[in-house]
């Protein structure tokens, strides 16, 4: 065998060699590739109890009469009442504004009669007496208002920002206890976080109901969705 032969021969098993090492290497490298990508997909919930820190209070009232002259003065008679109202239960003058009137004329039975509507709006932060506002209405009544319908106390809770970082980790938190039962009964560990999406937060009412959002009650509850996926490994 010269060594031109033996050259080729030297090269082949070079060639051979490297390519069973290749194949060693991409299909380990697959292997790996594999095992990191797994990973399994949960949900973590985080719920808290909070009490509102703001009260609004749309209050419509009206008084009617055949002249402009006397349903107005009835009407202003009303809001002294209202400012009196709330004033003996402790609000400052500040806490009710005016946001509005109305006036509406019509014929009845050939006599010319006049509406007069007015519109006010309560806003406190002070939510007890708040609730007691509502609670002792009625008075309102024996003092000549009347109240219309639609005139109610909402309760509003303002302070999310300050509670979503906690909230967020306490959900996370829930998701990785439910990743890690899966990985027990699968047989794998729970790694880091592959991918995360924060669901909405939403409130409504502690105790079910309250109307939209838990409107009509101070007692309200926070709930947030997190959708979290791990590695296992």
């Amino acid at each position: 065998m010269d060594m031109r032969d033996k050259v080729f021969l030297g090269s082949a098993a070079l060639l051979a060699f490297g390519a069973i090492a290749g194949g060693y290497l991409l299909g380990d490298g697959l292997k790996r590739a594999k095992v990191a990508d797994r990973s399994v997909t949960v949900r973590g919930l985080a719920e808290k109890d909070v009490t509102a820190d703001l009260a609004t209070w749309s209050i419509s009232y009206s008084a009617t009469g055949f002249d402009l002259p006397t349903v107005r003065s009835e009407i202003d008679a009303n809001t002294r009442e209202l400012r009196a109202y709330f004033t003996g239960l402790g609000f400052k003058p500040e806490d009710l504004t005016p946001t509005g009137a109305g006036v509406n004329q019509w014929l009845n039975n050939g006599v010319n009669t006049i509406t007069i509507t007015q519109r006010m709006l309560l806003r406190t932060t002070d939510i007890a007496r708040a609730q007691r506002a509502v609670a002792q209405q009625f008075d309102l009544v024996r003092r000549g208002v009347t109240l219309q319908e639609g005139s109610g106390m909402r309760y509003s809770f303002t302070k999310l920002n300050d509670i979503k970082p906690q909230m967020v980790a306490a959900a996370t938190k829930d998701a990785r206890a439910a990743a890690e039962q899966f990985a027990k009964d699968s047989g794998a560990d729970v790694g880091g976080i592959k991918s995360a999406t924060q669901g909405y937060f939403s409130i409504d009412a502690r105790d079910g109901e309250g109307g939209e959002g838990g409107s009509d009650t101070p007692y309200k509850k926070v709930r947030v969705v997190t959708t979290v996926d791990f590695y296992l490994r």
